[in-house]
């Protein structure tokens, strides 16, 4: 069974950075897309980015606009995101996701397995 765990949650000034990890174990982890998606208080889930199982292909949530990085190293079994220019609305449980598909999704119900969330807080 595929597991997931994320780190480098944290508070943040805004306008700082921050980046996130995701490391899995427990499956063929090259093989599969990975997202990640945010939860902030009172609303629901939403995507925020996606890499295809090569890496070269991603997706972005329009609210991104350039300030977010996916990327993957498939020999660490780890995805990253790469938060730059964090307002606080940004502020949010941000949570990583196995696709058991070679292509990147945007919907949550397209992603198998989910960690636990790393929280992310950004101060004004």
């Amino acid at each position: 069974q595929v597991q997931l765990v994320e780190s480098g949650g944290g508070l943040v000034q805004a306008g700082g950075s921050l980046r996130l990890s995701c490391t899995a174990s427990g499956g063929s982890f090259s093989n599969y897309a990975m997202g990640w998606f945010r939860q902030a208080p009172g609303k629901e889930r939403e995507f925020v980015a996606a890499v295809s199982r090569s890496g070269y292909s991603t997706s972005y949530a329009a609210f991104v606009k350039g300030r977010y990085t996916i990327s993957r190293d498939n020999a660490k079994n780890s995805v990253y995101l790469q938060m730059n220019s964090l307002k606080p609305e940004d502020t949010a449980v941000y949570y990583c996701a196995v696709r058991f598909a070679a292509s990147r999704g945007v919907r949550e119900y397209e992603y198998d397995y989910w960690g636990q969330g790393t929280q992310v807080t950004v101060s004004s």
